[in-house]
């Protein structure tokens, strides 16, 4: 049976500690007085506990075990709780002016995913999406998520949509966290993508957890998410640390051969490009830098010199051999057969169309 979502409750009173000490006072039929003289404490001083909300120190918890029998840990519990929750209206005050934010970000796809709880407030909504960007205000997230803006600006997308575009880079972000890496060395992960280059006649089943392996063993953290509405990207390059870097690609129900494009292509940024920007693979091909991550894909999966023998190819037969010669998916030369002629239509049942889990 599916465990029911709890839909989440903050409450907005916080109850004293001194109201709590004045309950056991009546049970005891104890005067402020005559608590003061057990404690030691002015009369003064119990009551700024009572009606002031000072704090019962751990030296005046203490003394009320000794006093009343009820143990330090007690009060020491009720007061530390108590100024949780003070500081969590306090924070809930702020955080009401922001609640108009929530309608940038795709918070009902988030919470079909997983990534965050239903919640029926929006104030508690909003906290809960702050929590998985991993800041505490609105303010923040604007900090982090117009840089991106400004490295990507290219990207209309980022513009126009930045809370969906930051959702899927998060998730990624996220998932690449997850995975252990070894720290990054850029010969192996040469070995690595041309060990992945070998497996990509086979299904993702079986190539999926060799990409990853092969990859966190260089350093790179493979991390595969499924696409967000209206966000086209095919991929993205991010480097989560000096030492770790991470491959996003969007899984788009696209054909083999634009998902092999996709990862070779952030593969080259990885190898030739500096650690400090964001760079997404949206298309756009005026950015010197998309450019020569798009030679570099190109040139790794078939390199240029066997243009002229898919041109000349006639069958798919045709298309079949030159793919064993290459060691690579025949879908992959059929993408590029299509790419040369400009025949979309041609050999498009020799290009698999992947399924994700």
């Amino acid at each position: 049976m599916k465990a029911k979502r709890i839909y989440g409750f903050e409450p907005d009173y916080a109850v004293a500690p001194g109201d709590s000490l004045r309950e056991v006072m009546d049970s005891l039929d104890m005067s402020q007085i005559e608590l003061a003289t057990r404690t030691g404490l002015t009369v003064q001083t119990l009551s700024r506990i009572f009606n002031d909300g000072h704090p019962i120190s751990y030296e005046t918890a203490n003394r009320l075990e000794l006093a009343i029998s009820v143990p330090a840990r007690f009060w020491n519990n009720l007061e530390a709780e108590y100024r949780e929750q003070l500081a969590k209206m306090e924070e809930r005050e702020r955080l009401r002016d922001d609640v108009e934010w929530l309608k940038l970000i795709p918070t009902k796809e988030l919470i079909d995913r997983g990534e965050i709880e239903v919640q029926s407030d929006k104030v508690l909504l909003l906290r809960e999406t702050l929590g998985f960007y991993g800041v505490s205000s609105v303010d923040a997230w604007h900090s982090i998520w117009d840089v991106p803006a400004v490295a990507a600006r290219r990207s209309p997308c980022f513009e126009r949509r930045p809370g969906a575009a930051s959702a899927w880079i998060r998730i990624g972000e996220l998932k690449a966290q997850g995975i252990e890496c070894e720290p990054y060395n850029k010969n192996k992960f040469k070995e690595a993508i041309s060990s992945i280059r070998g497996v990509t006649p086979e299904n993702p089943a079986v190539f999926e957890p060799v990409m990853k392996k092969l990859c966190a063993d260089a350093g790179v953290a493979l991390a595969l998410v499924p696409k967000f509405k209206k966000v086209p990207w095919s991929g993205a390059t991010k480097w989560i640390s000096p030492t770790k870097a991470m491959i996003l690609l969007n899984l788009r129900g696209k054909g083999e051969d634009k998902f092999w494009f996709s990862f070779f292509h952030e593969a080259g940024h990885i190898l030739n490009d500096k650690k400090k920007d964001l760079l997404i693979n949206d298309g756009y091909e005026d950015d010197p830098r998309e450019k020569r991550a798009n030679c570099f894909a190109a040139d790794m999966l078939i390199p240029r010199k066997y243009n002229e023998d898919i041109l000349k190819a006639q069958s798919a037969a045709a298309l079949r051999r030159i793919s064993q010669e290459l060691g690579v998916s025949v879908g992959i030369v059929a993408g590029r057969y299509q790419r040369l002629t400009g025949h979309w239509d041609y050999h498009k049942k020799l290009i698999r169309t992947f399924n994700w889990n």
